[in-house]
């Protein structure tokens, strides 16, 4: 009875586990690539194409054909876990905190100049006039 019990937990624990996966399935491809054109949605580039989830995954972006866009390797490099693409200072994802949209050109917006605890410079990006986000205010 224990044996059976643990079964079905654990095949419980692996379907909660694949419902959240950052596994782009190959028909959610298909439709994005399409959609996309073949092409980077940031600068235009053909070549290297990622998949890449609009609203980051770690702050709960799904892999749904909604919410998957294609960046070159380059800008979704560049643009990791937050909405801007720093090569090109191009906002192309949601900014999970605050629920922004998506492809709007950030004009005024430039990097944080205050310093991490670990001494290295801040990745945050701020349009505040003393050029620091609101963890260095």
């Amino acid at each position: 009875m224990k044996k059976i019990v643990l079964l079905l937990l654990l095949i419980l624990c692996s379907a909660n586990c694949l419902a959240q996966s950052r596994y782009v399935p190959q028909s959610t491809k298909k439709i994005v690539y399409s959609r996309d054109g073949g092409k980077c949605q940031c600068c235009g580039s053909y070549s290297n194409l990622e998949y890449d989830h609009i609203s980051p995954f770690s702050c709960g972006g799904s892999s749904e054909v909604s919410n998957i866009q294609l960046l070159c390797r380059t800008c979704n490099r560049s643009k990791s876990n937050s909405c801007y693409c720093k090569v090109h200072n191009n906002k192309i994802g949601v900014n999970c905190c605050k629920g922004s949209t998506t492809k709007q050109s950030l004009t005024t917006a430039k990097q944080c100049s205050g310093t991490t605890k670990k001494g290295v410079r801040c990745r945050n990006r701020t349009k505040h006039t003393s050029g620091r986000c609101h963890h260095h205010q």
